[in-house]
């Protein structure tokens, strides 16, 4: 099986390449012209790079992922990326400086007078692309310097082999096994949670109920997030504790894919 921190690399190389290859889209498209008069000089690359998908149609999805890898390995820098990305609240007029990403995918270009001069375009955008992928490169050091604190990767490799092990279990239909196996990882992982926040639960031995409540109160999860938590808590408890009761596969499938989700998407 691949491990968290090989699929990380394999991840943030592919991220890399799509990144630069949307700062040449956007170049183009900034810049048809120049497309155009490649079409002349060399035919092969024209090709190539006008095959390019289209910013709209792509950056979301790369924006997506490469944040969550970033929230994942390089934490500190989470806010600077998507500073580049998102408009500033506090604007109240549009210039070059507070031009962003996303005034970019709306196409908004800013003009003055009646000969409609250009204020700002979309080409203001392309440096912000530029430090997006910055970023994102830097997580290359991460994973070359020593002083990288891999405990949440091995934690992570730990945590898909128990639920993969649950699902064996399941399908062979030992399903308290596999519920209780899956509700260790929970625990677990919200223990995690709590401890990369800073948070101490109120209770010296904290439960699921325990780690997700101090969650929502510390506003690291939402109202739906912490309802969600406490259901997969439920079915927990069924299969842990209630003996008069026997779970349905159905319950512990719901259950192990619920903390699949938590697992990948919960840092």
């Amino acid at each position: 099986m691949i491990s968290n921190i090989e699929r990380y690399k394999k991840d943030f190389d592919r991220l890399i390449l799509v990144g630069k290859r949307l700062l040449t889209t956007m170049k183009i498209e900034c810049s048809p012209e120049e497309l155009q008069e490649l079409e002349k000089k060399d035919e092969e690359k024209y090709k190539i790079l006008s095959s390019f998908p289209s910013i709209k149609d792509s950056y979301q999805s790369w924006y997506s992922e490469a944040k969550t890898l970033i929230k994942q390995l390089l934490q500190d820098r989470l806010e600077d990326f998507v500073r580049h990305y998102e408009t500033p609240k506090s604007r109240k007029e549009i210039t070059y400086e507070n031009y962003r990403i996303e005034d970019y995918l709306q196409g908004l270009v800013i003009t003055r007078g009646s000969w409609k001069e250009k204020v700002v375009g979309p080409d203001a955008a392309i440096p912000h692309l530029q430090q997006q992928i910055a970023i994102l490169n830097s997580l290359k050091s991460r994973f070359e310097s020593s002083l990288f604190d891999i405990q949440q990767l091995t934690q992570a490799d730990l945590f898909d082999s128990e639920l993969d092990a649950a699902k064996e279990l399941a399908k062979n239909r030992f399903t308290r096994a596999a519920g209780a196996m899956v509700g260790v990882v929970l625990e677990k992982h919200l223990s995690q949670i709590c401890q990369n926040h800073s948070i101490a639960p109120k209770k010296k031995v904290p439960t699921i109920s325990d780690f997700n409540d101090a969650l929502k109160q510390n506003n690291i999860i939402d109202i739906p997030y912490w309802r969600f938590v406490q259901h997969l808590g439920d079915l927990r408890n069924l299969c842990d504790h209630d003996k008069k009761t026997e779970p349905t596969i159905e319950q512990v499938d719901d259950l192990i894919a619920g903390v699949m989700k938590i697992t990948k998407t919960l840092f």
